[in-house]
């Protein structure tokens, strides 16, 4: 006999409260630190209800010291908590850039496997909310290039629970990008129960047979709106790829789309420089450079900071841009 899964409809702020609701209530090693993240609920909410519930031993109001939260967390997790650090912007964790690079991805190697961190920290990031300097910035790729922590951004309230669960659950850390344009932009069914995605592998939201686009966070929603209106311009369909793991990525999607279509868009929204965009092209090239039928398009922010937000609109990849992307690679 089978028993059907409750679901409900959640944004994704709604998601990841139940995603750390689930793991406290299941795990007495779980924390949760970070500025405001107690009585406050978080600056966005996101763990509203759990200080109540798990009380101020797990959910821990910090000091404004990212450095201090970060570092405490992989103190914890080396001795055997799972803690998840949130910093209130991805921008506030540069202060705590030096002990995530220096000690959260290096203990398992520097104790030679005898200490662990099985930590993750938590941070909103993405442009388009009209935040102002340093709230808004998109550097995932600082992120990927350090050995030793995987780097996940989710797109919408299902995955964001199923990942996070996932990155409480790996026995190393992890970086989870929370895109704030995302958070109550949509509301998608989520089961109740737990459940968990496997990190490092792509989701493809549509399938196609003329082009490849691959995309992550709050791109995948401009990216969406831009296949749509392009299908219905054109005899053309698209595969859209939202790689949801940007370390490590899915070598194996990237190719097999690719592959099957011979044409590649790559849209983010962080500057192009050393962006996750090269490495997909690597990845492209390396695996399926023979089966491309044009040059790789890549639709990115510009190598700037975000700018002020009369100007914001125009640094963001939009579906216009995508489209003429596209365009150019299927008219090539």
């Amino acid at each position: 006999m089978t028993t059907s899964v409750q679901t409900k409809k959640m944004t994704m702020i709604q998601g990841i409260n139940d995603a750390l609701r689930t793991m406290l209530a299941e795990d007495d090693d779980v924390l949760v630190m970070g500025q405001d993240v107690g009585v406050n609920g978080g600056v966005f909410r996101a763990t509203e209800g759990l200080h109540e519930e798990f009380g101020d031993e797990r959910v821990i109001d910090a000091p404004l010291a990212e450095s201090g939260i970060v570092g405490t967390s992989i103190g914890l997790a080396a001795n055997g908590y799972r803690p998840i650090a949130e910093m209130q912007f991805l921008g506030f964790t540069y202060p705590a850039f030096n002990q995530i690079m220096t000690h959260a991805t290096r203990i398992r190697q520097r104790s030679m496997g005898r200490y662990t961190a099985p930590m993750v920290v938590r941070a909103p990031y993405g442009a388009g909310v009209r935040a102002p300097e340093i709230h808004s910035d998109s550097v995932e790729a600082l992120f990927t290039h350090m050995p030793g922590i995987k780097v996940v951004v989710p797109s919408n309230a299902y995955d964001a629970k199923g990942l996070l669960i996932a990155s409480i659950e790996d026995p190393d850390p992890v970086i989870f990008l929370e895109p704030m344009r995302c958070y109550r932009s949509s509301r998608v069914e989520v089961p109740e129960e737990k459940y968990n995605i496997k990190l490092g592998k792509a989701a493809v939201r549509k399938e196609g047979a003329d082009i490849s686009v691959f995309t992550w966070g709050a791109m995948t929603i401009e990216t969406m709106k831009a296949v749509e209106e392009i299908e219905n311009e054109q005899h053309i369909t698209c595969d859209v790829i939202d790689l949801r793991t940007l370390s490590p990525l899915d070598k194996e999607t990237i190719s097999a789309s690719v592959q099957k279509t011979g044409r590649a868009v790559i849209v983010h929204e962080a500057p192009a420089t050393g962006g996750v965009s090269g490495e997909v092209m690597t990845i492209i090239n390396d695996t399926s450079f023979l089966y491309l039928r044009s040059p790789i398009e890549r639709v990115c922010g510009f190598d700037t900071p975000v700018p002020v937000y009369s100007l914001e609109n125009e640094y963001i990849p939009s579906p216009e841009k995508i489209k003429n992307a596209i365009h150019r690679s299927i008219s090539f």
